[in-house]
C-alpha cells in the first residue's frame, strides 16, 4: 500500500492533534479542524488504510484512532517540524544558566531543573564518566584551628571541595606548601593515574610535621578522587506525570516511578546510548518497563573530550518538536559555557 502525500497530510494532522489534546480523533475532527481537501468518507478510509499500515491504532472505547510508535517514528523522521525557540525563550534559558556556573555539578543540576520546567516532563542530566578526565590544581584552604578545604579542580570544571578535621597543628605556609607540592605532583595526571601516587615519601624525609599533615588529608584526598570517577545522574521533575493523563493509570505511573527509582540501571541505559540527539520511542527501548515511553538524549562536552547527558522521559505523546529544541538549545548552552569555563582560571 501505498504511503502517498494524502496519507502523509492525514498522518501528520492527526499525530498533532492527539499531542495536543490526548483524546483519539474522528474523521469527523480532522474535516472540521483542518482544511485536509477531502471529504470525511475520504479520510475515514485513509485512516483506515493508516492503521493496517501500522501508523495508528485503534481503542477500544473509542471511535477515534491514535498514532502507533511507528507512527510518531515516521512523524519525528519525516513530519515533524523544528520548532524555533523565540529570541526570548532563549534568553530567558541562557540567563537562567549562567546565573550559577560557580560550580560544574550545580549548572548540570540547574540544567537538568530548567529542562524540566520548561518541558513540564521528567529530566535529567548526568555528569560526564570522568576516569580520563585530569586534575588541574589541589589547594588545601585553612577554615579554623582544626578545619580545612580540601579543593580538587578537574581540566573539565568538575570542582569538589571537601571539609576535613585535622588533628594536627597546621600554618597557612604549611597548607600553601602542601597544596603547591600536591597540584606539582597530580597536575596533568587522570584521576586513575592520580590514585597511584604517592607523595607522603616526599615530605617525612625533610619535614615531619609535613608528613603528618599529608597524612591526615591524603586518605580523604583518596576517597574524593574515587568519588570523582563516578557517574552522576540529577533528575528532576518526577512529579511532572501526575499531571500528564497517561499517568493517572496508577500501575503505569508506579511502572514508571519505579523505573526511575532504579537509579544505577537508568544510568546504564544512558551511559549506553550514542552520542548526539537521540529519541526513542516505545517499543524501539529495549527495557519493558520502556515500552510506553519516549526518551530524547542529547550529549554536551566539556573542552571537546569529555561527554554527558542530559534529556527527558515521559510518554510517547510528547511534543517533540519543541522538547528537542529546548534540549538543543540548553546542550548548546552548556557546551559554550564549559568551553569558557574550562581552562581559564590561573593554575597558581
Amino acid at each position: 500500500m501505498d504511503l502517498n502525500e494524502r496519507k502523509l497530510r492525514i498522518l501528520q494532522a492527526i499525530i498533532g492533534d492527539f499531542i495536543r489534546t490526548g483524546e483519539p480523533v474522528g474523521s469527523r475532527t480532522l474535516s472540521k479542524k483542518y482544511e485536509l481537501g477531502v471529504s470525511p468518507a475520504t479520510i475515514r478510509n485513509e485512516m483506515s488504510d493508516l492503521e493496517d499500515m501500522g501508523f495508528l491504532t485503534h481503542p477500544h472505547t473509542s471511535a477515534g484512532r491514535v498514532p502507533s510508535d511507528k507512527g510518531y517514528r515516521l512523524y519525528v523522521n519525516e513530519l515533524m517540524s523544528k520548532k524555533e525557540l523565540s529570541l526570548e525563550e532563549k534568553q530567558i534559558i541562557s540567563e537562567k544558566l549562567q546565573s550559577d556556573m560557580s560550580e560544574f555539578e550545580r549548572t548540570i543540576q540547574h540544567a537538568a531543573s530548567l529542562l524540566s520546567e520548561i518541558t513540564n516532563l521528567t529530566s535529567f542530566a548526568m555528569t560526564p564518566k570522568t576516569d580520563e578526565d585530569k586534575l588541574r590544581f589541589v589547594n588545601v584552604l585553612p577554615v579554623d584551628d582544626s578545619t580545612v578545604v580540601l579543593m580538587i579542580v578537574a581540566e573539565s570544571g568538575k570542582v569538589s571541595n571537601t571539609a576535613l578535621k585535622i588533628r594536627v597543628a597546621y600554618t597557612r605556609e604549611n597548607l600553601e606548601l602542601l597544596s603547591k607540592s600536591m597540584t606539582y605532583n597530580f597536575r596533568g595526571k587522570t584521576i586513575s593515574e592520580a590514585l597511584t601516587v604517592d607523595i607522603i615519601r616526599s615530605f617525612e624525609t625533610d619535614l615531619e610535621a609535613m608528613g603528618m599533615l599529608a597524612q591526615n588529608i591524603m586518605p580523604n584526598f583518596m576517597k574524593t578522587l574515587e568519588k570523582m570517577l563516578n557517574v552522576d545522574l540529577y533528575m528532576d521533575g518526577l512529579t511532572n506525570i501526575f499531571s500528564i493523563p497517561e499517568y493517572n493509570d496508577i500501575d503505569k505511573a508506579k511502572v514508571f516511578l519505579e523505573l526511575l527509582n532504579k537509579k544505577e540501571d537508568f544510568t546504564k541505559k544512558l551511559i549506553d546510548r550514542e552520542n548526539g540527539v537521540i529519541i526513542t520511542i516505545g517499543n524501539e527501548n529495549a527495557d519493558d518497563m520502556m515500552q510506553n515511553c519516549s526518551l530524547i538524549t542529547a550529549t554536551y562536552h566539556i573542552d571537546g573530550k569529555l561527554i554527558g547527558k542530559i534529556g527527558v522521559i515521559g510518554p510517547t505523546r510528547m511534543k517533540y518538536d519543541e522538547v528537542t529544541s529546548v534540549i538543543e538549545y540548553i546542550t548548546e548552552n552548556l557546551n559554550n559555557t564549559f568551553k569558557l569555563t574550562g581552562g581559564s582560571e590561573d593554575d597558581d
